[in-house]
Formats: structure tokens, sequence, C-alpha cells
């Protein structure tokens, strides 16, 4: 199908890109595209300006700023999944991009463009959950920063408001930690049913002492596997302490129930792969 008509904009500056939204009362924001292009074509959604963020360099990009690494909203999935700095203290987020659709898709979607998207289905959010990544946010008052806990607020809905856009995501160091994203889906290059970030801190004696689990597609928003990870924290690494702790993935969650899954078969799929997660990271 063809998109219904609309107006188009692209600016090289975030505040340009604000004063666009602003001045519209029914705009949608371009980043990769993966998302809203299908909508648009299938007329489910017709906005009457899109606002193009692929001019704003600033956008763009991965950076130390102390003791965190920022990546620029607009990076694609598959410059972040390459980057040397992500891959070393940020490896939960390299593994997870990596399994994101298709090459072609890696190549135009972007990280921000999928957190803003918010689907519960998408991969990243659980990673930036799992991580307590936060996200800059830029609109007609300035510059705020959210944490991830706060950002996603139901399917396809998160803090950001109609004038405001996502600039970058600021992750803490992981560094040396061990982690692992662990996925299920119907067919190659699909949604997750289930999936499961993890990402563990080792002592040399082989204990655990910190864990950071999030969960994928178990609710309306990602959610963080407190009860698992409180269950890791103190056992010495191996399939036992794997196992018990994979026990603990549905707790907190409400599972969906849909074409492809049922609530008690996804409620299933969360411990297997949890626990699938857990001895893949160690």
């Amino acid at each position: 199908m063809i998109p219904a008509q609309f107006d188009y904009v692209r600016p090289s500056t975030c505040e340009e890109a604000v004063a666009a939204l602003q001045g519209s009362d029914d705009a949608k924001v371009l980043a990769g595209g993966q998302s809203l292009l299908p909508v648009l074509r299938l007329r489910l959604a017709a906005p009457e300006l899109i606002v193009d963020l692929g001019g704003i360099s600033e956008l763009r990009g991965v950076r130390e700023d102390g003791d965190h690494i920022v990546i620029g909203a607009m990076t694609t999935h598959h410059d972040v999944m390459r980057d040397e700095l992500v891959r070393e203290h940020v490896g939960l987020l390299a593994d997870a991009e990596a399994t994101v659709a298709d090459p072609q898709v890696r190549h135009r979607g972007t990280l921000g463009g999928s957190l803003a998207h918010a689907d519960p289905a998408g991969d990243l959010g659980a990673v930036a959950l799992a991580l307590d990544a936060e996200f800059v946010v830029v609109g007609a008052s300035g510059r705020r920063t959210v944490p991830a806990a706060e950002f996603f607020q139901d399917y396809f809905t998160t803090v950001l408001g109609e004038d405001e856009l996502l600039a970058e995501i600021r992750f803490p160091r992981y560094t040396g930690w061990r982690h692992h994203y662990e996925k299920f889906n119907r067919t190659a290059q699909a949604w997750s049913m289930v999936a499961v970030a993890v990402a563990l801190n080792v002592d040399s004696g082989g204990t655990i002492t910190e864990a950071r689990v999030g969960l994928t597609n178990m609710g309306t928003t990602p959610i963080r596997a407190s009860g698992v990870e409180q269950a890791l924290v103190g056992q010495q690494a191996g399939e036992d302490s794997a196992r018990a702790a994979a026990q603990h993935a549905t707790e907190g969650t409400a599972a969906p129930s849909d074409a492809d899954a049922a609530a008690d078969y996804r409620e299933h799929l969360a411990r297997v792969l949890t626990g699938r997660a857990v001895l893949a990271a160690l």
C-alpha cells in the first residue's frame, strides 16, 4: 500500500527537531524506520508530519564518559554490536544486538528507535533495564535523564512527551562480567516469544557476587527478574545454582497469550531460557 500524504522535515540539530515536533499536533519521529515505515504503508498511522533524525550527527556514535559508555540514539544496531567499547564494557548489549532481526534491519535500525518504540517483544529493552541504563531525553525545556526502570510504561508507551526525543543511552561499565542473551522465536528473524538477558559478576573463587537479569515479552514492558538475581547472588557458579534460580523467572511477570504462544507456555519458556542463559554466561 501507499502511505497517506504527509509533510517531511530533516533537521540537522536536536533543537530543530524539537521545534518541528512542537509546531505540529500530529508528528512522528523517523529513526531507523524499521517499525514506522511498515505502519505508514499499511495506513495504521497517518501523521501530518515526519521528522527525520537521520541528519543529526550528534545522535550517532559511541563514546566513554567517566564510568559510563554513552551511545547515541541514532547509532545502528550493526555499529553498536561491532563497537569495541560496547563489546568490552557492555557485552550483554552486543549479544542482544546480534540477534535483532536480520543484517538488513541491523544496518538501518537504530538503538534509540527500538527503545523508543517500546515493543515488549523487542530485544533491547530488557538489556537496558537489566543493566540500569539511563535515557537522556531532549525537549523544549532542555535535557533530562530517565532511568530505564521509569522509561517504559506500557505497550508501545514510554515517558517521552510529544515534543521530546531520545538523544542518547548511558550504560554503566560491566567490564569483565559474564553475559549472554538467550532468545526463542517462532521462526528465524522473528520477534522474541520470550528472551532472557543475563550479566553476572563472578569472583576468583567462583562465587556469583552480582547478577543482572531482564526478561523480554513477559509483560507489557521489559521486566527485571529480581527473584532470579537474588537467588544467584552468593551462590557458587554452576548448573545447580543456575537451575534453582531459573525457577524464580516468572515471579512478577504477566505473560501475554497471543497467536504465537499461550501465557503458560511463555512461563515455561522463561524458566527454561533463564537456566540456559545463566549457564551460557557462566
